[in-house]
């Protein structure tokens, strides 16, 4: 593990150093996530603009599950965001036969091969809509809540890791499963906001089928006095675990599978 650890530091260290080569695209690249997050949060000011409650769910409470959201997302943008090139810049081109020779877990390398500066954005915003609207949601925030918080934010993350990780390894069979990796992650728009807004049949898939509702409505739901989700949401750590593990497992069983695409 100390090994791994060290190698990690080296690979950041160097990712850091290209990035910094063109700061002016490392800035831009923040920039853009940050208006890109904005828009989404701008949007939901203008609907509140017009009606008190969505469902039951007030602006701040809404706000809170974004907060989450984005926060959780950051992490994978940030540390993993390389499971998008899996098919079309590792296999497609050959480029995935060297990580197999070298003497490191293929997957660690292949993860650490990239640091994605354009999350940076994305935690920033997340944690300002955070520090925005946990004074408004009337909970006395202790150090238990905070580190809570904490623990469902990091369990977010990896869930979003893992569901990245379960389709991108298609690729080991389909070349580049890209489309479908896309159109998954595209499903966790749904959980930027509260799950009973929606019918029982997208609540039910983002909940036991593409575990999306835990990457934020069910975390921000624990805080919220009167969501009827406290005890559900506590299973959000197991649900990351969980994820992790099956993902893992598949990604196991696609290296198995692999065969070079001889370019």
């Amino acid at each position: 593990m100390r090994r791994y650890i060290k190698l990690y530091y080296l690979f950041c260290k160097q990712n850091m150093k290209v990035m910094m080569e063109y700061r002016m695209d490392f800035f831009l690249g923040v920039m853009s996530v940050m208006l890109q997050q904005f828009a989404g949060i701008f949007f939901i000011k203008v609907v509140f603009d017009h009606i008190q409650q969505l469902n039951g769910w007030t602006f701040y409470e809404i706000l809170f599950i974004y907060g989450i959201a984005a926060t959780g997302r950051s992490i994978h943008h940030i540390f993993f965001d390389n499971l998008w090139t899996l098919g079309w810049q590792y296999i497609r081109p050959g480029k995935f036969d060297r990580l197999l020779i070298r003497p490191i877990n293929p997957l660690f390398h292949f993860i650490a091969d990239r640091l994605q500066q354009d999350g940076f954005g994305q935690l920033l915003i997340g944690l300002i809509v955070l520090g925005t609207a946990m004074p408004e949601l009337g909970i006395a925030w202790g150090v238990t809540e905070i580190l809570l918080l904490a623990v469902m934010i990091l369990a977010s993350g990896f869930i979003f890791v893992a569901v990245n990780l379960f389709f991108a390894t298609l690729s080991f069979w389909m070349v580049d499963s890209l489309p479908i990796v896309w159109a998954v992650f595209n499903l966790s728009e749904f959980a930027r906001y509260p799950l009973t807004i929606y019918k029982k049949g997208i609540q039910n898939v983002l909940t036991w089928i593409i575990p999306y509702g835990f990457t934020a409505f069910y975390p921000a739901a624990y805080f919220i006095e009167g969501s009827g989700f406290q005890q559900l949401a506590l299973w959000t750590p197991a649900v990351a675990l969980t994820c992790c593990a099956v993902s893992y497992w598949f990604w196991n069983r696609g290296l198995r599978a692999f065969t070079s695409t001889g370019s």
